[in-house]
């Protein structure tokens, strides 16, 4: 297995079964990254620097206008898409494997976490996987300690309140908090200063 057959096997949300030529690429693509990571999480590094490793860990798939403060974690890397004008704070973890796509103007806090990988509720096949991508919309707010799950949209300029797990689909221009994360404002429309 290759990369690009990869990408196709999680673009398609096919299980990828424990064992499997998927499955054992992945732990591949998780020694890669982890070879990348060790270098962005040790020693000092300039902005520039941290640019150009997170544009390698994702195979050219992030903007070099990205921010990012170490230490990062991902095991995958490779399925990772960020828009321009991004910031990412400390202690961040993204299970890439499902794809994550994160737009411009995204704002992530201190420790979230994007999962993008289900294991089957059959217990004689929880070692399978099924994967489902987080999509972040444009000007996106991510609390610290938030966790984003499998499938989720964050439509754009939604706000992710600290300590959230998101679990469903999140307007553009909402406000949700909580366990699970539920709706509790709109943005207001800066030009009238209503609601939307």
């Amino acid at each position: 297995m290759n990369k690009a057959e990869f990408l196709n096997v999680m673009q398609n949300g096919q299980t990828i079964k424990g064992g499997s030529d998927a499955h054992k690429f992945m732990h591949e693509l998780s020694s890669r990254a982890q070879e990348k990571l060790a270098v962005l999480n040790c020693g000092f590094h300039t902005d520039e620097e941290k640019a150009e490793l997170i544009y390698e860990l994702t195979d050219g798939k992030a903007d070099k206008s990205v921010k990012i403060f170490p230490p990062f974690y991902t095991d995958c890397g490779i399925n990772t898409t960020i828009g321009k004008n991004v910031f990412i704070n400390f202690g961040c973890c993204f299970q890439d494997q499902g794809g994550i796509r994160i737009g411009d103007g995204v704002l992530i806090g201190h420790q979230v976490v994007i999962a993008t990988l289900n294991h089957s509720l059959n217990p004689a096949e929880r070692s399978d996987m099924i994967p489902s991508p987080v999509v972040i919309g444009d000007n996106v707010w991510i609390g610290s300690h938030s966790t984003i799950l499998a499938g989720v949209t964050v439509g754009k300029n939604a706000v992710i309140a600290a300590g959230s797990v998101v679990t469903k689909n999140v307007p553009e221009n909402a406000v949700v908090a909580g366990v699970p994360a539920k709706g509790i404002k709109n943005i207001p429309d800066v030009s009238t200063g209503y609601d939307k």
